[in-house]
């Protein structure tokens, strides 16, 4: 099968967050499945250039239809670690991808309005005929849109389009300006609630919605996303819209990629292990306290890695430290703030806590150091407000390292809780899940892993061995997209 993922992003040589993991995971796969796959990408001055081998001319000019005139485009080409992946540059005024970040200009619709009609456009120019092209997010909503009512008139007629929604908050909400760009014309028509009108703003079209009114399949990235999708308020205004498209819309939940998460092989750690010779993990612990200058003693090691935000419960974040420490723990967290307000919050804790032996506050991104914590930590906590898919406590499972979640999204499809898990037997269950977002329930699940610790440690230790037995790689997801692809290929 020949396959195109269209996305702003893909790791390592685009990456905001876990969507260019995602988009980088998945290809991989479906090319080790035998399919044709290449990735189509906006050419950003602050990319990483570094990690693309090969970059040449793929198309020198391409002119894309743009507000009744064109731009003029250069295509370039080249492998991301093994990936083909081709890069779209215009040269316009505009600036469309050389302001010196990836998201958050005020021209962010326009900016991905455009790279979705060059991306349809060099495509029909240079007679690629994929079988599949999969979107991700909303700055790629409008593709299914312009390619069913513009480009299929043209001999884009076969093509079919899997849609894939990574998070819900953000929708593309624009004008008709956006329409006017790309082409279509036709506001009353465009502006029909079935169509793109957003559903709570008469005068505003959503990109996302478009995806999923005009996509042959849409998904979600976890299976309990979905249903809290149509269900809940998270699809931020989107269920109707859902429930009016139920019968083409599921969720698969995202893989890990097992060659860069891997405690057998990885480079960043202090020694490999493997549930065989799970008392190795014990050498990593050892090497993290010294690394961060932590007492060595005979304490359980909990950790926290990732964004500091509203969205992964960051005042249950903050309430784990002082817990853990109480309860006679340590407690390490790596993570990144995203508001001035988090990082002045967490710089005072770090502060108050930088003499403590007990405690590590790193406030940035790592990647060594995140490997290390996950090899040497006992414990992971994940209080997510929300959570579409979670990676984290994939890697915890994968390293051994017991995870503390609460459960929504994805987190409640991979963690089972070890006292309370009906649906698992008591050999298949991985962790400790709470549900409420208040410290009270925190507690009840971060304290039920601690009082398994210390009254319990072999237990706990065969608990922790459980959840590396779980398979949480690309091999599963592959078989669902791959079904997915081919139930629309031939509808």
């Amino acid at each position: 099968m020949y396959i195109v993922q269209i996305a702003s992003e893909c790791a390592p040589v685009i990456k905001a967050g876990g969507l260019g993991d995602v988009v980088y995971g998945l290809s991989r796969e479906l090319e080790i499945r035998g399919n044709t796959v290449e990735i189509i990408l906006p050419m950003y001055d602050c990319m990483r250039y570094d990690q693309i081998w090969g970059l040449h001319d793929a198309y020198r000019d391409l002119y894309v239809p743009w507000y009744g005139g064109s731009v003029h485009c250069s295509v370039f080409c080249g492998w991301v670690h093994g990936r083909l992946c081709f890069f779209i540059q215009p040269h316009s005024s505009d600036n469309f991808f050389n302001q010196g970040y990836y998201y958050g200009g005020l021209d962010d619709y326009m900016r991905f309005a455009f790279f979705s009609k060059a991306a349809l456009e060099f495509l029909f120019v240079s007679n690629k005929r994929p079988d599949i092209i999969h979107c991700h997010d909303w700055q790629t909503g409008l593709i299914p849109v312009m390619l069913f009512e513009m480009y299929k008139w043209h001999g884009m007629t076969n093509q079919r389009v899997c849609y894939t929604i990574h998070n819900f908050k953000h929708q593309g909400i624009a004008g008709a300006d956006a329409l006017w760009g790309t082409g279509l014309n036709n506001d009353l028509y465009y502006y029909n609630y079935d169509r793109l009108r957003d559903n709570f703003n008469d005068t505003a079209i959503n990109f996302m919605k478009g995806g999923i009114v005009y996509s042959n399949y849409v998904n979600t990235v976890s299976p309990h996303h979905a249903w809290e999708a149509r269900f809940s308020d998270i699809s931020c205004g989107l269920g109707h819209t859902l429930e009016l498209h139920q019968d083409k819309f599921g969720g698969i939940l995202n893989g890990l990629d097992y060659h860069v998460w891997n405690p057998e092989i990885d480079p960043y750690i202090a020694a490999h292990y493997s549930a065989d010779n799970f008392a190795e993990k014990a050498i990593n612990k050892k090497a993290l306290r010294e690394r961060l200058l932590l007492r060595d003693a005979d304490k359980p090691l909990i950790c926290y890695v990732g964004r500091l935000d509203d969205q992964k419960g960051v005042h249950l974040v903050h309430h784990s430290i002082y817990y853990s420490l109480n309860r006679g723990a340590q407690f390490v967290l790596l993570g990144s703030p995203t508001e001035p307000a988090i990082g002045s919050w967490f710089w005072h804790e770090k502060s108050h806590l930088n003499n403590n032996p007990d405690c590590h506050i790193e406030l940035s991104f790592n990647e060594e150091l995140a490997h290390l914590i996950y090899a040497a930590a006992d414990i992971i906590v994940v209080p997510s407000n929300y959570e579409p898919c979670g990676l984290t406590q994939m890697i915890g499972l994968r390293y051994g390292t017991v995870p503390v979640v609460r459960g929504v999204g994805g987190l409640i499809d991979t963690v089972f809780d070890y006292n309370y898990d009906d649906s698992h037997l008591p050999e298949e269950r991985n962790g400790f899940v709470f549900f409420q977002l208040d410290s009270n329930a925190l507690e009840s699940a971060l304290g039920r892993s601690l009082d398994l610790w210390y009254k319990s440690p072999k237990d706990f230790r065969q608990l922790a061995i459980q959840g590396m037995a779980y398979d949480y790689s690309w091999n599963n997801p592959g078989d669902k997209y791959m079904a997915i692809y081919e139930h629309i290929r031939h509808k």
